[in-house]
């Protein structure tokens, strides 16, 4: 392999080919990314993680107690979940993977944030499907406690409500979907969605239907690959008390 790419592992799935690589950007004085790819879709990048930062921030912060119980639904390069575990107030965190290569990654560490994430007590790895795992209202996210209810749900899993991995998923960003999804939140609980571009008005009004508050936050983080911008949102929804 070149020193400037490296293929880490390569595997097929029910989504497609997923391919884990580390590579060298020349143009950015030797920079090392990681990168994951499924299919034809780029997935996430170590370039851009103030995406999961921002998730994570915005949708603890609005929660204003101690000891919380957090949900990330897609675990990714475990930025999302490392972010989480900064914040103090953290007691558990469960992380739902579709993908049980994507958890091997971290667990065999070759991924930057694996060892971080193993050695922390309060994280715990699921191998399922987070929508299915939502729409069913009987069971808790997390499999050892199965009436257990949840503080703050985190998802980056799709694009966006509207371009999403799986058709299947395109349910849980509707009406029906919501409503099982709060279904899994304590009393003043928060959800809280990472997506790309600009923010979808359609799907700000289905979180008002379901939710007491909720807000449409607009991310601009640098893009050094463009030299300009690049936009996400976060869309954070809270429960009644």
């Amino acid at each position: 392999m070149s020193l400037n790419y490296e293929e880490l592992d390569f595997q097929k799935t029910s989504l497609g080919d997923l391919v884990l690589r580390r590579r060298r950007l020349l143009q950015l004085g030797g920079l090392e990314i990681y990168e994951v790819k499924l299919g034809e879709s780029f997935l996430m990048s170590s370039l851009f993680h103030e995406a999961e930062s921002q998730l994570a921030t915005l949708g603890l912060g609005i929660f204003k107690k101690e000891n919380l119980d957090v949900v990330v639904g897609g675990l990714g390069l475990g930025y999302t979940a490392v972010s989480v575990l900064e914040d103090t107030r953290v007691e558990s965190l469960i992380v739902v993977e579709y993908l049980e290569k994507v958890i091997e990654w971290h667990q065999r560490e070759l991924v930057p944030l694996g060892k971080m994430l193993n050695e922390d007590s309060r994280c715990r790895f699921v191998n399922g499907d987070f929508f299915a795992l939502s729409r069913d209202v009987s069971k808790s996210f997390d499999p050892g406690n199965p009436d257990k209810k949840h503080d703050v749900i985190l998802l980056d899993i799709d694009h966006t409500p509207t371009h999403v991995l799986h058709q299947t998923n395109t349910r849980f960003y509707h009406e029906e979907g919501l409503k099982e999804l709060a279904q899994h939140l304590n009393p003043g609980g928060v959800f809280a969605l990472w997506a790309d571009g600009s923010p979808e008005e359609s799907f700000a009004d289905q979180l008002g239907k379901i939710f007491t508050k909720s807000e449409s936050h607009l991310i601009e983080f640098d893009n050094p690959v463009t030299g300009g911008t690049s936009k996400g949102t976060v869309y954070v929804a809270q429960k009644s008390s």
